[in-house]
């Protein structure tokens, strides 16, 4: 039996951070991947999503994609038949966290751009993949593609996000919550949370990988993602 899958890209972006990822999905059902530039709030944006998605599918959400996959469980909780929570958290912002995005947006707003991305690089990666140019690459070149107006919507949905811990409980399809080691932004603690608070869910911790682990260490998370498929 063959089911849609449904993918959803994190900030900076683009259906490119998947690609590994869909030939993995590719042999269960027909991959989608959305589309989330649209929207100026997370509930928004899913809902753009979800008026083009398949009747029903099975969910991954990247980063900003798992923000956006609970408000999509929020709002069809009856269309999804699976979730995938990969390097994201149910956490709203930290003051922190606020602070650095608004911080990130008025370098955007002031024609940085290009800085903001440089800046966020070691944050995103493993500290032993610093050092990696095709990684470098292609965050840097999703990015860009995204653009700094997309960014700067992003990141105010972002901010303006709910507590999404509140829904864990209501979780019931097969769930996988996947985290890189050494993921700084959302970082295994977080994943540790959804996964307490989903009930049957599986965690998985991929090895020598910080928050872009589907990109440091494909191997791995393309394994586990496999068995997901399958769960």
């Amino acid at each position: 039996m063959t089911m849609p899958f449904l993918l959803v890209p994190g900030l900076n972006c683009t259906a490119r951070v998947f690609a590994g990822l869909s030939d993995v999905l590719w042999p269960f059902g027909a991959v989608t991947v959305a589309n989330h530039r649209s929207g100026d709030s997370i509930s928004a944006i899913a809902g753009h999503i979800l008026a083009t998605a398949p009747p029903s599918f099975a969910l991954c959400g990247f980063s900003m994609g798992g923000y956006i996959a609970f408000e999509i469980l929020r709002q069809a909780p009856d269309r999804v038949s699976r979730l995938l929570l990969l390097d994201t958290s149910a956490r709203p912002d930290s003051a922190q966290a606020t602070e650095n995005r608004h911080r990130r947006i008025a370098l955007a707003d002031a024609g940085k751009f290009e800085l903001v991305v440089e800046q966020s690089f070691p944050m995103a990666v493993h500290s032993d993949n610093l050092d990696r140019a095709d990684v470098r690459a292609l965050h840097r070149d999703m990015a860009l593609a995204n653009g700094a107006e997309a960014y700067v919507r992003q990141q105010r949905a972002i901010i303006d996000r709910p507590d999404a811990r509140t829904g864990l409980a209501a979780i019931s399809v097969p769930t996988m919550v996947l985290v890189g080691e050494g993921d700084q932004i959302t970082p295994p603690e977080a994943a540790e949370e959804m996964h307490r608070g989903i009930a049957g869910s599986r965690l998985v911790a991929i090895e020598r990988a910080g928050h872009m682990a589907i990109l440091e260490n494909p191997q791995a998370v393309h394994a586990a993602v496999g068995q997901w498929a399958t769960m």
